[in-house]
């Protein structure tokens, strides 16, 4: 039985295109370039900031960050970012008196900013906010925590096999792999994500799941 849903934030129920289109306008490059060494460094399964050391070698991201946001130019999120079925999925979600959670791996900033849409979610938290990072176990110990519920009551949603599927059922939680984002598609197939309970292709299916 399933009593919560956790999802994972990028490319579950963010889009990242503003966020990596804001980093090519401030680094100087076109978009294009950006995003396609985001798509080289993920098919290599390499940390999807490599596409900015790649552009920029030797670059201080930590420092980098800090200078966006004391020009006015840091992180933004809008209605616009967030994929068509969040509301309405969400929100269904608890309609069936699941309780809903949002954790990821974003800033501490990324979570002021998602609160401040005032999503349907009963909670939501980042790693910033926690200071520690998926796959790290104790990620997943806090979303259990968060959740208010035994880990096998809890289904967690991601994008990324080794972030999100593996870790969370090696933690004793129940997995739905989404074939959304670039990882969600290019590593569909492989063994990790087909660890999962569900796969699915839209947070819809996480009412029919949920009922089940």
């Amino acid at each position: 039985m399933i009593t919560t849903v956790a999802l994972d934030i990028g490319e579950t129920i963010v889009r990242d295109d503003r966020y990596w289109a804001s980093w090519a306008d401030w680094l100087g490059v076109p978009v294009h370039t950006l995003s396609a060494l985001v798509g080289a460094v993920v098919a290599q399964g390499r940390d999807n900031a490599d596409a900015v050391r790649l552009l920029k070698p030797g670059i201080d991201l930590d420092a980098e960050y800090a200078a966006r946001e004391a020009a006015g130019r840091g992180e933004y999120l809008a209605e616009s970012d967030l994929y068509p079925d969040v509301r309405p999925a969400l929100t269904a979600l608890q309609e069936g008196r699941v309780r809903v959670v949002v954790a990821g791996n974003q800033s501490v900033r990324a979570a002021e900013l998602l609160r401040a849409l005032d999503l349907p979610a009963d909670a939501i938290a980042t790693s910033g906010e926690w200071g520690v990072a998926k796959p790290d176990p104790e990620f997943f110990s806090r979303v259990v925590e968060l959740a208010e519920a035994e880990p096998d009551h809890v289904l967690y949603v991601g994008d990324h096999p080794a972030n999100d599927v593996g870790p969370a059922a090696a933690a004793g939680l129940r997995v739905a792999h989404i074939r959304r984002g670039p990882w969600g598609h290019l590593w569909a197939d492989n063994a990790e994500a087909s660890a999962a309970d569900w796969h699915i292709t839209s947070l819809y299916d996480l009412v029919r799941i949920t009922k089940g």
